[in-house]
Order: C-alpha cells, then structure tokens, then sequence
C-alpha cells in the first residue's frame, strides 16, 4: 500500500493587500484544504474567498505550466532555451534598429505581492533602459503616493490609519471591507470596523453607493462622483471657518500652512453643497465631530484617485488630517516602521523628469501614466513602441479606452509576457514564459507591511517544489536583463547579475548615514548572507540591516532565520510616531501647499461636471484582478457584472430590472443587463472594471463562461488628473437606454468602440 503524506503549511496569502495568514493541508502533492491561520497574530484565522481559491489556482488546467511560442494562432510549448532565443532575436532586433524606448514594459497588479518581481522587476528595467515603463499603479493608486512624494518625500510615506485605536473613521469613496484596506493593510476590516464602534466608536461613510462599509456605518452620505475636491475643501473651509483646527500641532514640521487657508476661503459648505450633493449643515456636522473627537482619521482610496482630481483629493485628506492634530497621532494617521524594505535616504522629487513622446505627459515616481500607452503604441515616428513586455498584467481590460490599445497591440513588431494564463493582453505574445503559482514560492509582503495598520513581518517558504526545470520569476527577470544587456542569457549571467544586486544595496547602505550598517566593511556583511541566493538573500539583508534586524552584530534581532523559526509571522507592535525622522523633503518639514498640486486648484474652482449621468465602478470581495475569473469558487453565485442603477432612473428611462441598456461615452457602447437597486444614488450608474472575456483568442474557460462588460471600453484615455495622469475611471459622463431587444439571458451582447 502506498504512503500517505499529510502535511501543514502555514503562510500569507498573496491574493490582495489584507496579508491574510493561511494553513494549507496537502496530501501527497495535492492541496486538500485551505483555511485561516488562528496563530497568524495579525489575522488571528480570519480569510476571505479569495484565500480558499489558491487550490483551484494551483491546479487549473488553463494555467500555463512551460514556455510557449505563438505561431499565428496556435500556440507551441517548447523549452525554455528556445524561449530565451526567441525573445532575444525579437527584442534585440527592435533595439538595434529602434532604440531601448521603442522597448514598453506593462507591470500587472501582481507583482507587488510578490517577492521575486518587487526585488528583481527593477534590474531588469534598469538593464532595458526604456522610458517606457507603464503599470497598474497609474490605473488606480498614483495620486496618493505622488501626494506624499510632495508632502514627505517619499512616494511610500503614505499616512496609514490607525484603525485600531482610532474614535471617528471618515471614508470617502473606500470600502474597506470589500478590500480589507487597500493602502492600509488589515485583514478582517470588517471586525476592527465593529470593534471601533463597540468601544464608542463612529463609522462615517461618503460614497455614492453604499457599500458593505456604508451599510456597517453610523452615518453613510452619498457624494456625486467626482467632487470629493469640494467636498474636502468644504471641510477645511468649516475647520478653519468655525475656529476648529489644531495649529499647534506639529508647528515647527511643518510650512504652508497660511496658503493652505487661502485657498479653503473659496469653498464654503453653503456653495459647495449644491456640487457635491451633500447639505451644507451635514459638512459643517462632519467637519465639527472630526476635530471634536479625541482621535479621527480620514481616509480616502479608489473613488478619490481615479477621477479628474485624484492628486487634489488626497493631499486634501492629509492637510485634514493635519490641521485637525490627528497627523501622526495614535488613533489618527502615522507611519509604519517596517522590517524590510523602508529604508529611507534623501533624493530628489521623481516627478517630471521626462516626458511621453505624443502628448507630453510628466513622468510621475519612474513612469510614465497609462492613459498615454495606446498613443505610444499606435503614433508612428521615432521612439514608438514596437515591442511589448508584460509581467503579470491586463492592460487590455484594465487601462482607458481599451479598444484602442487592443487594436495597437496587434501591430506590435514583437511581445513577450511573463504570466500564468493566455489572457486578453497575452493572446497576443509571441512568447509567454509561466509563473509559477504562489504555492511553489516564497512570500513576503515587501509592499503591504509598509502600508499596514500594524508593524509585521511574515516569511512564507515555498508549499510545493516547482516541477523539474521550471524557473521562478526572478531567474526569468535575470535572464531577461543578461538578454537585453547584450549578455547570453545563460545561468552564470544569472548568478552574476543576483551577486551585483545585493551587493549593490550594501554598498549603498553603508554610504547612508540613515542606515544601521553605516559606515561597515561590505566584505563581512557579504560573508553573513553566504549560503543564501535570489530572493531569500536579498530579503535576509534587508531584514537584518532594517529597524528590528541583528545589523549583522550577532545580537538577538530580526533575520530570515528568526522568520523560518516563527512560521506563523512576528508581530512587531502598533504604530508610533516617526515625525520629523521620517520626512525627506528638501526642508526637511511637512510641505502642506506643494505648488504642482496648489496650482491644480484653479482647474478645481473652474471645473464642474453637469452631466445627468455618471458611470463609476464597484468591487467585490470575490474579485481583485481579471485572472481570478478563471477560478470557479470565486464566480459561483449570480452574474456580478451588471449595471446598477437607482430605480428613480429606471423609471425615467423606462428601463425594468432585468433589462438589457445600451451604454454610451464619448469613445465607446456596451450593452448590459441592468440591476435596479437602492444602493446606489441617483444619476450614478455602476459596472465592475475586469470583466469582458469574450475575445477571440482567450484561453480561459470559466471566465468565458462569464464574459461579463469590459467597462473601459467606456473610458476615455483623454481625461485624466492633470497632475499626476491618472485615468478618470469614476465619473465618466455616460447615456443610457434601454435596447430594443429588451433582455438577454447573460453578460453583454455587444461592446464596440465609437
């Protein structure tokens, strides 16, 4: 009779940004279990959906196990030194005769939550040399960190909530129990929500659905989209109007503060409540229980950043934070002091530094926006992109005016991707190489713990060993960068480019008078890291050169090793107060009135949207990115992309439950089968961005079965946020009629571009 191996795993699902703690059954090979690790101190066996639906990722017969080579329309799996040649041939040929920008690289959502693309994803980019470099951020997350970029320095000191601690919660345009806080990091938002409000808390929504989180909240106010501007300042106006701030706080950190009220004087609640939609007593009411409280935090995400004041938006909801006293401030907003990648050493402002070559858009932190891909790609003369690199990435369904980038995407000389599925975008690679799933790699969340509402640190071995001559991502990205770097992308390129990256930071730390190992011999901080190589190496360094690491000292701190022994994470306490050490602008203070964003002000005051329509998306707890349609626990239920609107409009429309409509923008038309509900405010309709897998091409089972509306066919590359180029994905003037047909049986019948 054969053995039975059982085995346990504990590590933290990778899936979004909650950093959830898993234990994993497996037997013989096999996943027969997934639940919530009850000893992960952070998530204490907490899990959402999406945590149970690694399983079914790991052993989808749909994901891409072996390089594969694309002949027309068929598809060829073939090794990975014929892969490597391939692309050699086709990049090189593109360089040569076109230059490193005619080069664009795409980086997908995914790689932040992973540990081999946050570490080697930028060797590679360095060792392609192309200005065009493009990335999810710019999709929805851009204006927060361009906000702190001005404000503190760094694009990663964003202030997180301190959710657990906090007495008044101000959401604006979040749902955080769908997301478990995106850019504030807390599995099972949903509890730390109620325990606020069991300890006196309240839960203050302004959205213009009501979410899961408005639904959980004390007060919820809908908001027309796109004028949460006003409505911030609004709020600042009153705080300033009523003698409500606390100007003392933090005086000596900060400059800007007298600007900052001059331009609130032109945003009284009295002129803003017919823009916004709320009354102008119910502002006054918010702004009041804001700086009454005896701690607040206000925070703001998706519905705030993609629309056409995204950057205003949030630096607004910082400057609240501030001049209510709640900035850096126990149960306010503070910084996290994470174990391994916050190092901080002082530079110059990554903003505009180049330009994109059509509409001269500013490159913002290393890229250039994504609203401005499909012209790059598709506008001839110099400089044009004409090869293609995806890691880990959508484009085609998640970036504006998507019929337009698809159409170029077939005109491209060569593309290669890096991905687990022949997806909308990779269907039109000439070589994939796979991804190996998150159970046959290591894990640590280099991103989220920089973002979370405690300090943590959690190291996640690999559950499974990768088939026999499969590469982790960060081999590919290496042998990726030999390739472009002129070398042979054999494995000692590989060895010689990890060896010049690590030892790379350690001769930058030691040169930094921030850092723990200032100052040290590079040589003995090599020789502690001996017998580690890649990720595990490179992580090792930097946890033990971080706040809580040994330093190299042989002293009882935080290494790799300390990590391998505590399976189920290390919690390294609440937030505390970083101000002034974390500042890194060139005065070395708070600046509270950056120009770029005090100039954007004026295109506020003279910007009003009178469209009777608006087209906004939404989120639900089963769905983060487009690929995790292909995984049947994740779809099961009704169909979810449907349009939302209030009944009030149905019945001016003429439009019932069920029907199908016909929705149109300036670029494009869909038609989609109309939920009626409540929820959701008047003159707003809602449709989830991700969906629309009904090109030829796909090969992805489940998520054809639920094509569902790809809702960017909808937006337009042309609006944007004038200061950080965003996209404006919330607020999209629409039309909407009901079809002649009446109703249809599921998803959408139709989508064209104008």
């Amino acid at each position: 009779m054969d053995s039975v191996k059982e085995d346990v795993h504990y590590r933290t699902c990778p899936l979004c940004e909650a950093t959830c703690g898993l234990e994993i059954h497996t037997v013989n090979g096999e996943v027969t279990h997934i639940e919530g690790d009850k000893q992960d101190p952070f998530s204490k066996g907490y899990l959402c959906p999406k945590g149970f639906s690694l399983k079914e990722l790991h052993h989808d017969k749909d994901r891409i196990r072996k390089p594969m080579i694309r002949k027309g329309a068929e598809w060829f799996t073939v090794s990975y030194e014929e892969a490597f040649k391939e692309v050699r041939k086709g990049l090189r040929s593109v360089i040569e005769m076109h230059g490193r920008d005619a080069v664009g690289v795409y980086l997908g959502n995914p790689n932040v939550h992973n540990l081999s693309g946050m570490l080697y994803l930028p060797l590679f980019l360095r060792a392609l040399g192309s200005r065009n470099q493009y990335s999810a951020s710019t999709v929805d997350q851009i204006p927060k960190q361009l906000a702190a970029e001005f404000m503190y320095g760094s694009d990663f000191s964003i202030p997180i909530p301190d959710i657990d601690r906090t007495q008044y919660f101000l959401v604006i345009g979040a749902n955080p129990i769908v997301s478990n806080g995106s850019l504030m990091t807390g599995p099972n938002m949903r509890g730390r929500l109620k325990a606020l409000q069991d300890r006196g808390g309240r839960l203050v929504v302004v959205d213009p659905v009501r979410t899961a989180t408005a639904k959980l909240a004390d007060d919820h106010h809908f908001i027309k989209p796109g004028t949460d501007g006003y409505f911030l300042f609004s709020i600042l106006y009153t705080l300033f109007d009523e003698g409500l701030t606390k100007e003392t706080h933090l005086a000596q950190h900060v400059n800007g503060l007298s600007e900052v009220k001059k331009l609130a004087n032109d945003f009284p609640p009295e002129k803003m409540a017919a823009v916004c939609g709320l009354d102008a007593e119910t502002i006054r009411t918010i702004a009041r229980d804001i700086s009454s409280a005896t701690c607040a935090s206000v925070y703001g995400r998706m519905g705030t950043c993609t629309q056409a004041f995204g950057t205003v938006n949030s630096w607004l909801i910082d400057v609240i934070n501030y001049v209510t006293g709640n900035l850096d401030r126990e149960g306010g907003v503070m910084f996290t002091t994470p174990a391994a990648g916050g190092k901080m050493s002082k530079k110059g402002y990554r903003f505009d530094r180049f330009r994109s070559r059509v509409s001269r858009m500013p490159e913002v932190l290393g890229e250039l926006p994504v609203a401005c891909l499909a012209e790059e790609m598709d506008t001839p003369g110099e400089g044009q992109i004409r090869a293609f690199v995806t890691v880990a990435g959508n484009p085609v369904l998640s970036t504006p005016n998507s019929k337009r980038l698809q159409n170029a995407m077939e005109n491209l000389d060569f593309m290669v991707s890096v991905d687990c599925y022949i997806n909308e975008t990779t269907r039109n690679a000439n070589v994939i190489f796979p991804a190996p799933t998150p159970l046959e790699r290591s894990h640590y969340d280099l991103s989220f713990y920089q973002l979370s509402v405690r300090n943590i640190s959690h190291y996640s071995p690999p559950v499974f060993e990768k088939n026999e001559g499969q590469l982790d991502e960060w081999e590919i990205l290496l042998k990726l960068a030999a390739l472009v770097g002129e070398e042979e992308p054999h494995q000692d390129a590989v060895n010689k480019l990890d060896d010049a990256s690590i030892h790379y930071l350690i001769k930058k730390d030691i040169k930094n008078d921030r850092s723990p190992i200032y100052g040290r011999n590079p040589k003995e901080i090599s020789e502690a890291l001996e017998g580690r190589k890649g990720p595990e190496r490179m992580l090792d360094y930097m946890l033990r050169s971080g706040p809580y690491g040994d330093h190299f000292k042989q002293q009882d701190g935080l290494s790799l090793k300390k990590l391998e022994e505590n399976p189920h994470g290390i919690d390294l306490g609440a937030l505390k107060s970083r101000i002034p050490e974390v500042l890194l602008t060139h005065t070395g203070k708070i600046e509270l009135a950056p120009e770029l964003i005090v100039d954007d002000v004026t295109r506020l005051k003279n910007e009003t949207n009178k469209s009777d329509m608006l087209l906004i998306g939404r989120r639900n707890l089963r769905s983060n990115n487009s690929w995790m349609h292909n995984l049947p626990v994740l779809m099961k239920g009704k169909d979810r992309c449907t349009l939302w609107l209030n009944p009030t409009d149905g019945e001016r429309l003429k439009i019932q439950d069920g029907d199908v409509a016909v929705v149109e923008s300036e670029v494009g038309r869909i038609e989609v089968i109309v939920e009626l509900t409540n929820d959701i405010m008047p003159g707003v309709g809602s449709i989830p961005h991700g969906y629309g897998h009904d090109l030829s091409g796909v090969k992805m089972a489940v998520a054809k079965d639920n094509k569902g509306v790809n809702t960017n066919l909808l937006s337009d590359e042309k609006r944007r946020d004038a200061v950080s180029g965003t996209a404006v994905l919330n607020g999209i003037p629409i039309t909407v009629s009901k079809t002649k047909s009446g109703r249809e049986k599921h998803g959408t019948v139709r989508t064209e571009s104008i």
